[in-house]
């Protein structure tokens, strides 16, 4: 049985709620949110759509009460707990299990929650 490995990114008051930051972590992009005042959320980021890595830098908000990203070039929107396209249900993009430890942002390079 393997462990998940844990990165850690940056202190959490580097990232201000509601923003996004983009970490490459063993070789992949992964965007991290901020959505409250401890609520993190890491995607990749990687857009499908306009096949280019700028999804840290999108537009983030809530969908009832659902976070969300919509990309900042096509705008198409992405739940961020479970990476599902909003506007297109073939499409879903990688999570990855984030966490806040003693003021700092951790992430698994592993996909999944």
């Amino acid at each position: 049985m393997s462990t998940r490995a844990f990165h850690k990114i940056c202190a959490l008051e580097d990232i201000p709620q509601n923003t996004g930051v983009c970490a490459l972590v063993d070789g992949q992009q992964i965007a991290i949110f901020r959505t409250g005042p401890k609520d993190l959320h890491a995607v990749s980021n990687h857009d499908p759509f306009s096949k280019a890595n700028v999804l840290s830098r999108g537009i983030v908000g809530t969908k009832g009460d659902t976070p969300k990203v919509a990309s900042p070039i096509y705008k198409q929107q992405f739940d961020l707990t479970t990476g599902q396209c909003l506007d297109d249900p073939e499409v879903r993009i990688p999570t990855f299990a984030v966490r806040e430890q003693d003021g700092a942002v951790f992430v698994c390079s592993q996909e999944g929650q």
